[in-house]
């Protein structure tokens, strides 16, 4: 897979602020597989809902939505990028990068929508523009 450098700054900062604030409003919410809110959610739920309120859409899947990223590299991340999990070439989970090598996303059944340090080193980076 090649990255491309990151385009130039442009509005999409301002609709990733906006993005994280909201999934950050969800924080204790708790997962559930297929849930898109507003009181429920999982992972790309969670990123489609906070994004979608934020005034830009993206598919409802993971892999859906790192198609809809501009790709960057793990050097070029920054607080409201969002991260993709992947095995074997398909991304199975997203989150919303909050710095500092965490992640606010909804991980699993059984637990709530929170932040935690990234746990692998096989992700990939989007950003929205």
């Amino acid at each position: 897979m090649a990255l491309l450098p990151a385009p130039a700054a442009s509005a999409a900062p301002a609709v990733e602020s906006r993005a994280l604030a909201i999934a950050e409003s969800k924080r204790g919410d708790p997962y559930r597989y297929g849930a898109a809110g507003p009181s429920a959610f999982d992972c790309s739920g969670l990123v489609s809902y906070s994004y979608h309120r934020a005034g830009h859409s993206l598919p409802r899947t993971a892999a859906g939505q790192y198609r809809a990223t501009h790709h960057i590299s793990g050097s070029h991340r920054e607080v409201g990028d969002l991260v993709f999990f992947h095995s074997g070439g398909s991304v199975y989970h997203v989150g919303i990068y909050v710095g500092g090598g965490r992640i606010l996303h909804a991980p699993y059944p059984g637990r709530r929508v929170g932040t935690e340090r990234l746990w692998t080193s096989a992700v990939w980076y989007g950003r929205i523009y």
